[in-house]
């Protein structure tokens, strides 16, 4: 793996020296593959759009980081920036330099990229579900249409590829993923969304087989870290080395280690199972309103103005255990924000004018 590793890192160094002018956008394509956007962002656009792709983007973007954790206890993906500081591959001279920026030190292990796998997992349902509702009708299909189509399917998939290609350059550009780690995340995200889309009966799961995938992941996640820790293995070793090699002890953050993505999409998963499943969903969204494009467009700008006040609040990380709870309420409570509470809001304020009408 030396050989994979630093050939890497002649990569991120080409990056760094090359185009260091495009450091902001880089920065900000790393942010638009962050995992935390599809729930405050891509989640409630989308949801409002078409219920069933709302809930089969929480579904994938839940199964894919949960997998993608699975994956990184097991392949132990070294980091650029701390596997320089360690690695016997350089004489003492030779030593290369990386440049790290303040979201550089990730605390879990490398390997595959998270915000890879989160990216193109979400992006490939975006996608897919945007060919579908613009797919011509069987029954009546001419050719002009039929063109359109392969135009409109061949430009959304070239804006698939770009931000792709543009997410895993930032993650390789400030030294926090080798290129080979990035590629496998696109590669599985893209697989576990595709699954996805054959499996129908999400849409309706009842709340118990929503807790009851909560209560699988979380047993099977666990269960594979004690059996590990029993073998002598130490799954938090990334979280020392970040701490160890960060330039910058700011910089290291709770909400990147392995657990902490864990506890937030079950958290997710479990807000989604109890709001669908709700009364406030059922009258708010099933009935007129679901046809209603002012209903819809109130309930995405009271949405994303909401989510983004909450976003302010931070969690406590002084003492760990209660950071996870309280990231796992947070977490729960923006879907069921999301998809219950706001539409029901909405739903009772149209009511209202209508009366007043």
């Amino acid at each position: 793996m030396d050989f994979v590793y630093s050939s890497g890192v002649l990569v991120i160094q080409h990056l760094q020296n090359n185009f260091r002018e495009y450091h902001d956008f880089l920065n900000y394509m790393s942010t638009v593959g962050d995992p935390r956007n599809i729930f405050s962002v891509y989640f409630p656009l989308w949801f409002h759009l078409s219920h069933t792709v709302g809930i089969k983007m929480i579904w994938v973007a839940v199964i894919g980081d949960w997998f993608n954790l699975i994956f990184k206890w097991i392949l132990f993906g070294q980091r650029p920036y701390w596997w320089i500081q360690e690695t016997h591959f350089y004489n003492n001279d030779s030593l290369p330099h990386l440049e790290q920026f303040h979201i550089t030190c990730e605390t879990g292990p490398g390997n595959p990229s998270g915000h890879a796998m989160g990216s193109s997992c979400v992006w490939y349902v975006m996608i897919t579900s945007a060919l579908n509702f613009s797919r011509p009708s069987s029954t009546v299909t001419s050719v002009q249409s039929f063109q359109r189509f392969c135009l409109l399917k061949s430009c959304l998939w070239m804006v698939f590829w770009i931000i792709q290609i543009s997410v895993g350059i930032s993650r390789v550009f400030i030294a926090t993923h080798f290129p080979h780690q990035v590629v496998l995340g696109l590669l599985a995200g893209m697989l576990v969304a595709e699954v996805f889309d054959h499996i129908p009966s999400l849409y309706n799961a009842s709340l118990k087989a929503y807790l009851h995938t909560n209560i699988f992941l979380f047993c099977v996640a666990v269960g594979f870290y004690l059996l590990l820790q029993s073998m002598d293995i130490n799954l938090l070793w990334s979280v020392t080395k970040a701490k160890k090699w960060c330039a910058n002890p700011d910089w290291i953050h709770l909400d990147t280690s392995p657990f902490a993505g864990l506890v937030r999409n079950l958290g997710a998963l479990f807000g989604l199972g109890l709001a669908v499943n709700s009364q406030m969903f059922v009258q708010s969204c099933k009935g007129k309103n679901a046809y209603n494009s002012k209903f819809k467009l109130m309930c995405v700008t009271a949405t994303l103005t909401s989510l983004k006040l909450y976003d302010l609040i931070k969690m406590p990380t002084h003492t760990e255990l209660l950071f996870y709870i309280l990231s796992f309420c947070k977490s729960a409570s923006v879907p069921f924000g999301v998809v219950a509470v706001i539409p029901y809001c909405v739903h009772l304020l149209i009511g209202d004018e209508r009366k007043l009408a």
